[in-house]
């Protein structure tokens, strides 16, 4: 296990061992904001199920493995293992990271249905406060599809073509506010897809769908852009990682920049490809669910009409 962490291991040490697919697994590192973020968050999730257990109400199993295993899992995971330890020395680890962050782990997070959970759960009060907050204005606008859409595909844009990126190798604290805004940015785009909440922001399926597939060619345009580009992403921070001791191990950062291209851009449709599975189950299950409904409707009213038949009859007599 490696202590500290990344930037402080590269301006204290200023050296790491060789990056292996092994690394991910044991180079662990103890952060502070990944490690109380995850406790605190899994923590108040799993408290909310079992007041919910204790009470005799049932709450889906796969919705607490969505939130906790693998939502929060993979946050710890992209933060605080292997690749959080190396993020800062390779772009291409980085970029695994910023798929888990931006992508995967808010598309399982909103499948937890964490405000559902919460609303089920909180006190009165409480309870009151977020409804007020899931129907206030700032929630409509944050919530809404076209806005998170253009949020979401042009915020890597701007990460690594204006100074920002660099400026988060350079400041730890910045860094972190990175990975928080990653995952802030996705879980605005995907829980109004595919979440499970009340939010203000739900459209319908085809209308998801569509949102879904225009995402595609950004991720793949900003990935093939950055494996074609001679200009390097975060400046002379990765040539100057040569110069120290790392230097007899560390990849070419053209290299490394163009394998962190074509990570960002094959990952995309990857996770796009579990986005549509994910979509397509959901949007099955609401129209047998929609179809139950209306076959309870129409049976009312035929019993409805059979009982008026009945009572028209008996006045007739």
């Amino acid at each position: 296990m490696l202590p500290g962490s990344s930037v402080g291991l590269l301006t204290a040490s200023g050296d790491l061992p060789r990056f292996t697919l092994g690394t991910v697994l044991t180079g662990w590192s103890l952060e502070p904001v990944p490690f109380v973020l995850t406790v605190w968050v899994a923590g108040l999730y799993l408290c909310g199920v079992r007041v919910l257990h204790r009470r005799g109400d049932r709450w889906p199993v796969g919705r607490t493995i969505a939130f906790v295993p693998v939502g929060m899992g993979l946050f710890y995971l992209a933060t605080a293992s292997g690749l959080g330890t190396y993020d800062t020395t390779l772009l291409s680890v980085h970029m695994v990271q910023h798929m888990l962050l931006a992508m995967l782990v808010p598309l399982a997070l909103a499948l937890g249905a964490p405000v559902t959970l919460a609303l089920r759960t909180l006190p009165r009060r409480p309870r009151g406060w977020l409804l007020a907050v899931l129907h206030s204005r700032p929630a409509r606008v944050l919530t809404f599809p076209p806005l998170t859409f253009l949020l979401y595909v042009t915020s890597p844009w701007a990460l690594y073509y204006t100074g920002w990126y660099g400026a988060t190798l350079h400041s730890a604290y910045l860094h972190e506010v990175l990975h928080l805004h990653l995952v802030l940015v996705g879980c605005l785009f995907f829980w109004p897809i595919v979440g499970i909440d009340p939010v203000p922001g739900r459209v319908s399926y085809p209308f998801r769908m569509l949102l879904v597939v225009l995402t595609l060619p950004f991720h793949a345009f900003l990935g093939v852009t950055m494996m074609g580009q001679t200009e390097l992403v975060g400046g002379s921070w990765y040539p100057d990682l040569h110069e120290g001791p790392m230097g007899t191990w560390l990849p070419d950062p053209a290299a490394d920049q163009h394998l962190a291209g074509g990570l960002l851009w094959g990952s995309g449709d990857l996770v796009a490809l579990v986005l549509f599975g994910v979509l397509f189950a959901q949007w099955v299950r609401s129209s047998i669910a929609e179809g139950r409904r209306e076959d309870r409707r129409l049976d009312l009213l035929e019993a409805r009409e059979r009982a008026a038949s009945r009572v028209a009859a008996g006045a007739g007599e």
